[in-house]
């Protein structure tokens, strides 16, 4: 007869809503199929450090899926392979690994942490990765869960912003995350009805920005502007269009308001079916793989294809078309 299988988990990088509903997937399916122990890692690969770790009842897993944030708390400052002032750290994290007799790990996390965890699988370590992010910019995957509940927030910011605007005549500028991706500020845009959409995948140029909100001004009263922060910073942006244009600015930055709350239905359903589909990987012991999201269903990819890899908003994205189509700017 087969040992009890013990499985770790963990979270890795930034905070999303989803977290918690994935934790919840993977642990009871495992529990219930295979009658294995869950074994939960705190604040991601740290928690092997300083032996902060517990075993995760099925009470402890019942009762979060509308809960935000982690139960196992995360951060995005301790790459084993780069931790802070300490070097490398990762064959500390291999020992953990076998000092709790564990199989494998599931590990939830963005483009940094697959990363992360593709060097662990060449350190020894079995892995299966569930991609997290409200960037949505992991490779691999349609969508990560954790993204629509950050585009809620930013469209019920613009929302807000557009009665606020027309009684000043004001041109609104809202910073939504994304340092390097504009799937954010692309999709609230485009729901919030956003005259402008600023995205670091088409540069703008601020005469170019500036003629289009004149051309608005010269029939409406009023612009609204979805910025993502790797476009450059709403302020100053602001600051240019209010000189270039004579029209009052105003910006406000959501930060990390986009990552906490409740996550909405559609990522707790996509965070349960990835949970369950990473259980149902370890199940078949398919180790070193992510699942993934491919033509609306629920499958699998390799690590070694996703680590080191970014998701960046095509210039022939459908959504830029159906932008454009509407008199959106996107400054170029």
């Amino acid at each position: 007869m087969d040992m009890k299988r013990r499985i770790g988990i963990l979270t890795g990088g930034g905070d999303c809503p989803g977290l918690n509903a994935v934790i919840r997937a993977v642990a009871k399916k495992l529990m219930l199929e295979l009658g294995a122990e869950v074994v939960g890692i705190e604040d991601s690969f740290d928690g092997f450090l300083d032996g902060r770790w517990r075993r995760l009842s099925y009470d402890d897993v019942s009762g979060i899926l509308t809960r935000g944030g982690t139960i196992l708390g995360t951060t995005n400052k301790g790459d084993p392979f780069a931790y802070r002032d300490r070097g490398d750290v990762s064959a500390k994290i291999v020992a953990g690994v076998r000092k709790l007799k564990l199989e494998g790990l599931v590990v939830l996390g963005g483009d940094g942490t697959m990363r992360i965890s593709h060097r662990m699988t060449q350190a020894g370590v079995r892995v299966v990765g569930v991609p997290k992010t409200i960037d949505n910019d992991v490779v691999g995957t349609e969508v990560t869960f954790g993204f629509d509940s950050a585009v809620r927030v930013a469209t019920e910011a613009l929302d807000a912003l557009h009665s606020t605007a027309d009684s000043h005549r004001r041109i609104m500028l809202v910073e939504v995350m994304g340092r390097t991706v504009g799937w954010i500020a692309l999709h609230a845009g485009v729901a919030g009805g956003a005259d402008v959409i600023l995205i670091p995948e088409i540069p703008h140029r601020m005469e170019a920005l500036a003629e289009s909100v004149r051309r608005r001004h010269a029939r409406r009263r009023f612009t609204i502007a979805a910025v993502a922060e790797g476009a450059g910073q709403a302020m100053q942006i602001g600051k240019q269009l209010e000189s270039a244009t004579g029209i009052e600015a105003r910006v406000a930055v959501l930060g990390h308001l986009q990552r906490g709350g409740s996550p909405t239905p559609t990522d707790r359903i996509l965070a349960s079916r990835l949970g369950a589909a990473a259980a149902g990987l370890v199940a078949r012991r398919r180790w070193n793989r992510m699942v993934a999201v491919r033509g609306g269903r629920t499958t699998d990819i390799a690590l070694s294809q996703v680590a080191g890899k970014v998701k960046r908003v095509p210039p022939g994205h459908e959504l830029i078309g159906v932008a454009r189509a509407v008199g959106t700017s996107f400054g170029d």
